[in-house]
């Protein structure tokens, strides 16, 4: 998303389509892509139908084309020909389908030794060059060395719910450019709270950087335990209520005495009211906190699809970046490889996540 108006009507169903899409469709889209990204030709429902473990006809496979379609997951380019995928599937795809296997043996090993060719009596900027030309010939896509973009300011900022356990964080900068990162999130996270997290944020995080919005949530939270402790202090010294709980867990219980005698005194009941209030957005913050935390560390591999960074989107290309780092994990510099959009994800991107981290060793 490159707007920070709330979703479309059309963009919430399709949303919402792509969530529950069941087992069946998920294989079925997976082995399209699979099948172009192989070939580069849309795929039909015969060639499928042919690959899936299941026994599927191919007029099954076509209705379930026919929904992924509405979906917008893939596109027909003529009238009579197979599906592609569209940068919404590609996406999908990658965030939640992608399996990325370990990078083999042998090329973690040539990597390896073309690293430490290049690191023989060398500049820093010698060495970042013969990577950058080692990623390209390995990959056999164009390899790129870019400055980092730090703390870039914001314009939205978004969590869209992977799965248990895991999102997606949509961070579009005050250029436009659109960053995706996938995140491991709290287990036991509702979807309800990546929703609120959303609103929250993209109401205020407008023109700031990412650490400056963690910054705002921190002092806003602090602010709020200061005004939790005067007044949980004020009624349990007044013998109104009690902590009950584990400190060491830091789960205490706020337990009320003699309720019913309450009721007349007005000053105590909006104290006591306060406190619930107050529980319930630190609880909110808390989250919020969490999930800021997730984002600006976010996995170290970057993943832009075509329009999704517009420095390439009318070259229909994909970028897969990421950042090298010093021993303080100071980010100083990303790598990584430009190629077409049926790049072959698997193999690069741990590729290109390998080198960044032998990078960030080496300079170090």
């Amino acid at each position: 998303m490159t707007k920070m108006e709330p979703l479309s009507k059309a963009s919430e169903e399709r949303q919402s389509g792509i969530a529950a899409l069941d087992q069946r469709s998920r294989a079925i889209f997976a082995r399209l892509v699979d099948t172009y990204l192989q070939t580069g030709e849309p795929v039909g429902s015969r060639t499928i139908s042919r690959v899936l473990p299941s026994t599927l006809s191919p007029a099954s496979v076509r209705n379930v084309m026919a929904d992924l379609e509405e979906a917008g997951l893939i596109y027909s380019p003529h009238t009579s020909a197979g599906r592609l995928p569209t940068e919404l599937g590609l996406r999908f795809y990658v965030d939640a389908l992608l399996e990325v296997d370990p990078l083999a043996i042998e090329e973690r090993a040539r990597i390896d030794e073309r690293v430490a060719q290049s690191n023989r009596a060398r500049s820093v900027e010698e060495i970042l060059t013969e990577t950058t030309n080692m990623l390209s010939g390995l990959s056999h896509c164009a390899g790129v060395l870019v400055a980092p973009k730090i703390n870039m300011r914001l314009r939205h900022i978004e969590f869209v719910s992977l799965g248990p356990g895991r999102a997606l964080v949509v961070l579009v900068n005050d250029d436009g450019t659109v960053e995706n990162r996938a995140i491991d999130v709290p287990s036991g996270l509702p979807p309800s709270a990546l929703s609120r997290a959303s609103n929250f944020l993209t109401a205020r995080c407008q023109g700031k950087t990412l650490p400056e919005v963690q910054k705002f949530v921190s002092a806003e939270l602090a602010t709020l335990k200061r005004e939790l402790n005067e007044l949980t202090a004020r009624v349990v010294e007044a013998g109104i209520a009690t902590w009950s709980g584990n400190d060491n867990a830091g789960e205490k219980t706020l337990i009320v005495r003699g309720q019913s005698n309450l009721i007349e005194d007005r000053a105590t009941l909006e104290d006591l009211e306060r406190i619930r209030q107050l529980f319930d957005v630190l609880e909110t913050k808390k989250d919020l906190v969490d999930l800021l935390g997730a984002a600006e560390k976010g996995e170290g591999v970057r993943i832009f699809i075509g329009s999704e960074n517009k420095l390439f989107s009318l070259s229909g290309s994909s970028l897969i970046v990421a950042p090298y780092r010093d021993s303080k994990e100071k980010i100083v510099g990303v790598l990584g490889v430009i190629g077409p959009t049926r790049i072959n994800y698997a193999r690069i991107i741990p590729m290109v996540d390998y080198t960044a981290r032998l990078m960030g060793r080496l300079i170090t």
